[in-house]
């Protein structure tokens, strides 16, 4: 790990990485790479949790296809000098804030999204002009290794390498001296990677989850919010960050929200989710075993059943529930859909202000003065009007969290900005130079105080 960072520091200071045509043919390389080798990647997602087809191009390719594109049309802009104006107190001077990678960026990934999770902050942190050493996660380890290949096999490794391994890896590569670090992945986790870059002092983004609820009122059309929260919390198995995690729905519409969602369920997957190639698995066992244990059979609306050989969990209803449940004590991440009533949208709003602020909020509403109030008093990462989990293929949105969901943002210029330090910097004049702020200081004050007055 010392030869890699070592290797990326000297790569960074040879001044190769400022030029923005280098930064743009890098990205245009990596672009170049995915689309030749989308038949491996479809194949290696497939390996490791049975990743549909369609959800492959469309979560993990097409959003990283958008987010170059848009990265390589905005450099040019981005990067520029940008002048400011001067204090008066500087006379005679000019100022301009001049954007500057970090360095070595350390970009920590995560399983779901094992492609788009591990390339998008890393396309960012190439277009802001920093190397990239990229730790794609073991738990996707077919993903894992062409990720690897395809990096290593292509790229300089001063400039952009990835390194595959386990905790231990990933706790070696956070002892070296780094200059940023992205991480994506559990708050338990995120935590520890905070106490590790703390001790080097070293900035870092921390891309999270948590309880995303989704709220339904009675203005909302209730069959349209069926189909869209069906298909954000099921798409992926339910191994989403944002997906709905729950359901709050008005009471007097409770259980027909129910019937809907299951039926867009077997409209989505047929009778049986397990015979549909539209419907992935659960990561590992490990998952599997946590997911089957949140699953109470006394409060299963529909749905349940489970097959441990090929780690499948049906898409499940939860009914009765309450926040004493099991399942509602954790981040869900899995196909497992609690719904609960309520009778006044107020309540609901105070519940959830003394719940940890989650990375995304769903609301269901055609009430101008309800959506008002629940994006006004509820504070979350971001999320939807009248729809799930869609946020986030707008390059022009930053994603991220808040409280124990994360902190930063990145996509599209927030990326941009993520990974560059805004330097300012102050270009003085010679042929004046005011002695008035120089000791000795007796009868400048008063000078000061009438000057601050055109300040």
């Amino acid at each position: 790990m010392k030869q890699v960072v070592k290797k990326q520091q000297q790569f960074f200071y040879s001044g190769k990485t400022l030029d923005i045509s280098f930064r743009k043919k890098q990205l245009q390389k990596l672009r170049n790479i995915l689309t030749e080798n989308e038949d491996e990647i479809y194949t290696a997602l497939a390996e490791d949790f049975q990743k549909p087809l369609f959800e492959s191009f469309a979560t993990e390719l097409l959003v990283l296809y958008q987010e170059i594109d848009h990265l390589l049309a905005n450099i040019d802009h981005w990067a520029k000098t940008k002048k400011v104006k001067s204090s008066f107190l500087n006379f005679p001077s000019k100022s301009y804030i001049k954007p500057q990678p970090y360095g070595v960026v350390l970009v920590i990934a995560p399983w779901n999204y094992p492609v788009q999770l591990a390339l998008n902050p890393a396309v960012g942190a190439i277009a802001s002009g920093n190397t990239v050493i990229l730790k794609p996660s073991e738990n996707a380890p077919h993903t894992s290794e062409l990720l690897a290949k395809l990096i290593n096999n292509n790229f300089d490794s001063g400039f952009f390498h990835a390194v595959e391994g386990d905790a231990k890896t990933t706790q070696s590569l956070l002892s070296e001296p780094l200059d940023y670090i992205f991480f994506t992945g559990s708050t338990h986790v995120g935590k520890i990677i905070m106490k590790l870059a703390a001790d080097q002092l070293t900035p870092l983004t921390l891309e999270l989850g948590g309880k995303s609820p989704a709220i339904v009122d009675t203005s909302a059309d209730l069959s349209l919010a069926a189909k869209r929260i069906a298909w954000g919390k099921f798409i992926n198995a339910g191994q989403t960050c944002v997906s709905p995690d729950y359901v709050y729905v008005h009471a007097s519409m409770h259980m027909q929200l129910c019937r809907l969602i299951q039926k867009e369920i077997r409209g989505f997957y047929g009778d049986d989710p397990s015979q549909s190639d539209d419907f992935a698995r659960i990561i590992n066992d490990k998952h599997f075993s946590r997911l089957t244990n949140l699953i109470n059979p006394n409060k299963v609306f529909y749905g349940g059943n489970t097959d441990a050989e090929s780690r499948y969990i049906e898409p499940t209803i939860m009914t009765q529930v309450s926040w004493d449940d099991p399942v509602m004590q954790e981040e869900i991440f899995g196909p497992i859909l609690p719904i609960l009533p309520f009778d006044y949208l107020d309540e609901i709003i105070s519940t959830l202000q003394n719940k940890s602020k989650p990375l995304a909020l769903y609301l269901f509403s055609t009430d101008k003065n309800n959506q008002k109030k629940v994006m006004r008093n509820l504070q979350f990462g971001g999320g939807c009007i009248n729809d799930t989990v869609a946020h986030l293929g707008n390059t022009e949105l930053p994603f991220g969290g808040i409280g124990n969901s994360g902190f930063g943002g990145y996509h599209g210029k927030t990326s941009f900005d993520t990974f560059t330090h805004s330097k300012s910097i102050m270009k003085k004049s010679n042929w004046l130079d005011i002695p008035l702020r120089y000791p000795p200081y007796k009868g400048n004050l008063k000078w000061l105080k009438k000057l601050t007055k055109f300040l």
